[in-house]
């Protein structure tokens, strides 16, 4: 790699380091007076100002990349938003950096996205505490043979989820789920047999009962296709600037009564679902070959 891109890539780090440790002290601060204040009316009002600091973060950050990293992003589609919204996002999974381009896109356009990560990512340094104090979920998943040994464990994800969506409920926020589940692998797909050419299959339950927790608060679904023309690429390429080019397509959808139901107990509900999940993966799929094959 050129010298040049390694500058930019390293000097794009430390920015990114200096950011974080300068927004985790009050992020920090905050946090222990919703420990030692937990009011309702109170934490909202902490919740608040938490959002604001990540969103200032943020803005941060997309400066330091526009800057640095000069990556080219083409988007199709797309409109409108409102801050004053409750969102669902779904989007194609393939490297750490789709929550880069995610957050360039939608920050302050959107009520402030927040996350389902998984357990351990808790234990990043700084960042794993600063999710735990803006209130990002953390979900711990389960191999098949554990639940079989432990069955008590099944279920536990879902309370989780409910848990986190009842928070959701007090103030706008955008709720990202990637459907997939982890990132794209050729490897990946091969084990799964997945339906798609450039997805791994999608988990409907998971996006089903975010919906149903949030009780209706959710009316708009945002589409999300990120294509890398070159391959999905390394955190520290995209920092580098090893990235010249992205398209992202963005579409939005109505999310109406037929989406809610029972998914563990009705199966008529289950299966209807399912297939609306399939049909969105379908097209998504189709949806990324015209990215590929795009000219603009």
């Amino acid at each position: 790699m050129p010298v040049l891109f390694v500058l930019r890539g390293v000097l794009s780090f430390i920015l990114i380091v200096l950011n974080t440790l300068a927004c985790f002290v009050p992020v920090m601060v905050l946090a222990v007076g919703k420990l030692f204040l937990p009011f309702p009316a109170v934490r909202a009002v902490l919740n608040v100002i938490l959002d604001q600091i990540a969103t200032f973060w943020i803005a941060v950050n997309n400066l330091n990349q526009r800057l640095l990293g000069r990556s080219d992003i083409r988007v199709f589609g797309g409109q409108s938003f409102a801050r004053n919204e409750w969102y669902m996002i779904t989007a194609n999974h393939q490297s750490w950096v789709d929550i880069l381009i995610l957050q360039r896109l939608f920050n302050r356009r959107i009520p402030f996205i927040k996350f389902f990560l998984k357990r351990e990512l808790i234990w990043v340094p700084f960042i794993g505490l600063a999710w735990w104090a803006l209130e990002f979920p953390f979900m711990k998943r389960y191999s098949q043979d554990r639940l079989k040994k432990h069955p008590e464990l099944k279920g536990k994800d879902i309370e989780v989820t409910q848990k986190a969506c009842e928070r959701f409920q007090h103030f706008p926020v955008s709720i990202m789920n990637f459907l997939e589940g982890t990132r794209f692998t050729n490897q990946k797909q091969a084990q799964q047999e997945s339906n798609y050419k450039h997805l791994l299959m999608p988990k409907a339950g998971g996006l089903s009962f975010a919906l149903n927790a949030m009780n209706g608060k959710l009316h708009q679904l945002i589409d999300v296709t990120i294509v890398y023309p070159n391959g999905a690429p390394r955190f520290f390429d995209y920092l580098c600037g090893k990235v010249a080019n992205i398209k992202v397509h963005i579409r939005v959808l109505p999310i109406d009564a037929a989406l809610l139901g029972d998914y563990h107990n009705d199966p008529e509900y289950r299966a209807h679902f399912q297939q609306w999940v399939n049909t969105l993966w379908q097209q998504k799929d189709a949806q990324f070959d015209l990215l590929v094959t795009s000219l603009d």
